[in-house]
């Protein structure tokens, strides 16, 4: 009884440490990054997101957002011949793929991930106000 007790209260802070995998995370970027960057990034996500799901994946859908990364990364996926469309532009019966990003800086690069419920591809960048480049291999983790 005692060993049942003490496995129970090793086992039960633990309980609440599984995350699960079906929500995306809010897109988001930092204010801080500019245009040209943004559009050097949102070009090249978007091109390696291409390459590993192809086309005819249905409507991706995005949070609306303001800032120049997402309105770059939407133009360059509408450049890479995807349907984009907002939350709330989604109610007709088409196939959608909810798609979330973020952009965070980490040790003087930025790091770019895009998500779907079925993939998910992060690379870093090296940046500048004239723009970015890749300075890491695209790392690709897809779920079943």
């Amino acid at each position: 009884m005692r060993y049942l007790l003490m496995v129970a209260q090793l086992v039960a802070p633990m309980s609440g440490c599984q995350s699960g995998t079906d929500a995306l995370t809010t897109s988001a970027s930092p204010p801080e990054l500019s245009e040209a960057a943004s559009s050097a990034i949102a070009g090249d996500m978007a091109s390696r997101f291409a390459e590993q799901v192809g086309q005819g994946t249905g409507i991706l859908v995005l949070k609306q957002d303001t800032s120049p990364f997402g309105q770059a990364l939407v133009a360059a996926l509408k450049t890479s011949g995807y349907a984009v469309a907002t939350e709330q532009a989604t109610e007709n019966k088409k196939p959608s793929v909810q798609l979330a990003y973020i952009i965070d800086d980490f040790e003087g690069q930025t790091l770019a991930r895009l998500s779907t419920g079925s993939i998910e591809l992060a690379r870093a960048y090296s940046t500048t106000t004239g723009g970015a480049s890749p300075s890491s291999p695209l790392s690709v983790m897809q779920r079943q």
